[in-house]
């Protein structure tokens, strides 16, 4: 099966992505076989001795439960659910002045061939795709340098600042381990006690918590990430992906609705639209920030929980990323698909975001864990061009190992390298011994975005009484004792809305 980003007349790919495309053509009759060739007259046939049992010869039969047997993969242990679809990157502004990134650095108009997956994050593969959840926004472009991964979500903060929360911070959006039920009381006995997540928890309980549609949601890296030159200079940068049909969201009782009326429904509005030519866009922006200006900013540019005011860091536009291609068999090529924060391309780094540096490690390892060690050869992931003679060798090495080339660097196989392509940044120098870190305690620092928030809430007509019905809903199954830590962490961030809470909250428990 050849490349897909490279089918359908986008091109033909190199010699190794060519398999027997014979095979998928709809316009020929293949004859049916096991999986080892072997031709077979009728394939509800099976061998056994006269109204015995059956003969383990039959290998035909053998070859079908067995491969039944093993064709599930391990889901995602986060990000589960999702759909996607292929599509393109139009570079439509000139941002060569702070990044040397091929893709980004012109003409004007080059395009670039792309694959994004959208997804809930806490619920199963068989979850709703309508319930209350952050969305993944994740986007692998195939570049002429590789592939660059974009692993966003749909808000532009998260639920915490240090990496060894991040286990703990699931388990508790997942099902209670005695019951296996979702748990109220564990969903906000964490929040509660690591405050820091209130301005994700707040953009979680409005609208925007329930998306209606994945073409009508915006996307952030909400990571800080640098954008390098060769003379070692550069920028920190956070990306935007702002939705060009606008924003769409349920409330919750329209998500509700939906979750039992058509589990599936943003997956079919995706696959539909595209389907009838409705081909969504986004436009990509970047916030840059210099060194300089962030020694002196407010807040730590490495914190998750934080965004960075537009006012003082404006959206500058550079592309538009289009979706008009869906794939043709959803599990080689959603499903299987790869996404790696670690998969970078010359011209960006990652910055020293702690959640960012352990997500580094954590998504590449759950794909050799959930795919195997060479995932990457399976065609969704495979860059456009690669070379590494030292990879070599493990379970579904299909793309011919490389042939006779030798394993090592060798004299006798020279290759090229490509000057300059990670320069040494001037900026930053790491020196000291080290230490057992997390971030500094919850202060009032951390309740000003969040307040900000509830204030452009009360902007938009009845978006704060949603904002409380929703919360009051879900809290009103928690414990007493974490009801009460919920409306002092809310109160925190505004009185009325803490007095409000309870009110509603308690409401709706007596009610229950």
């Amino acid at each position: 099966m050849a490349h897909p980003v490279l089918a359908n007349g986008q091109g033909e790919g190199p010699a190794a992505y060519k398999y027997a495309e014979s095979l998928y053509r709809y316009n020929e009759k293949p004859t049916y076989t096991t999986t080892n060739g072997h031709p077979i007259d009728d394939p509800r046939k099976y061998q056994r001795a006269a109204n015995g049992p059956l003969l383990l010869q039959d290998f035909h039969l053998i070859d079908l439960l067995a491969s039944f047997d093993r064709e599930r993969i391990p889901e995602r242990v986060v990000h589960a659910k999702g759909a996607g679809a292929y599509g393109e990157f139009e570079l439509t502004h000139d941002i060569s002045d702070i990044t040397s990134i091929a893709m980004l650095t012109g003409p004007i108009g080059k395009k670039t061939p792309l694959l994004t997956r959208f997804s809930t994050v806490g619920g199963e593969k068989g979850s709703a795709d309508t319930a209350r959840d952050p969305r993944g926004f994740a986007t692998k472009f195939y570049t002429e340098e590789g592939n660059w991964d974009w692993v966003f979500n749909n808000t532009p903060v998260f639920f915490l600042r240090d990496p060894t929360n991040f286990p703990t911070f699931i388990h508790t959006q997942k099902r209670n381990p005695q019951t296996n039920l979702k748990d109220a009381t564990m969903f906000w006995d964490y929040l509660t006690t690591h405050q820091e997540s209130v301005h994700q928890v707040m953009t979680l309980f409005s609208d925007r918590g329930t998306p209606a549609s994945f073409r009508k949601m915006h996307g952030y890296s909400g990571h800080t990430y640098k954008f390098t030159k060769p003379d070692g200079s550069f920028v920190y940068v956070q990306i935007h992906l702002r939705s060009d049909q606008g924003v769409a969201t349920f409330n919750n009782e329209e998500a509700g609705e939906k979750n039992g009326s058509n589990p599936d429904w943003l997956t079919q509005d995706l696959f539909e639209a595209i389907e009838r030519g409705e081909h969504p866009s986004w436009t990509a922006y970047v916030q840059v920030m210099t060194p300089e200006q962030a020694e002196k900013f407010r807040y730590n540019i490495f914190d998750l929980t934080k965004v960075w005011p537009q006012g003082e860091f404006p959206l500058r536009p550079f592309g538009k990323m289009t979706l008009n291609r869906n794939a043709q068999n959803y599990f080689a090529e959603i499903e299987q698909a790869a996404f790696a924060p670690s998969n970078m391309v010359p011209g960006v780094e990652p910055s020293a975001d702690p959640v960012l540096q352990s997500r580094l490690f954590s998504y590449a390892d759950t794909h050799r864990h959930r795919l195997g060690g060479n995932f990457h050869q399976i065609p969704v992931n495979m860059p456009l061009h690669a070379y590494n003679p030292i990879v070599r060798d493990g379970v579904m090495n299909v793309n011919g190992n490389l042939g006779a080339n030798p394993n090592y660097q060798s004299s006798y196989r020279p290759v090229a390298y490509k000057a300059g392509a990670r320069p040494t940044v001037s900026h930053e120098k790491w020196s000291g011994e080290a230490t057992w870190a997390v971030f500094a305690d919850v202060t009032e620092l951390d309740y000003e975005q969040p307040r900000g928030l509830w204030k452009v809430l009360g902007k938009q007509p009845g978006q704060q009484d949603n904002f409380i019905h929703n919360v009051a809903t879900h809290a009103s199954a928690a414990k007493k004792d974490v009801r009460e830590r919920v409306y002092e962490m809310f109160g925190r961030v505004d009185a009325d809305l803490g007095k409000r809470l309870r009110e509603a909250t308690e409401k709706e428990a007596a009610g229950k």
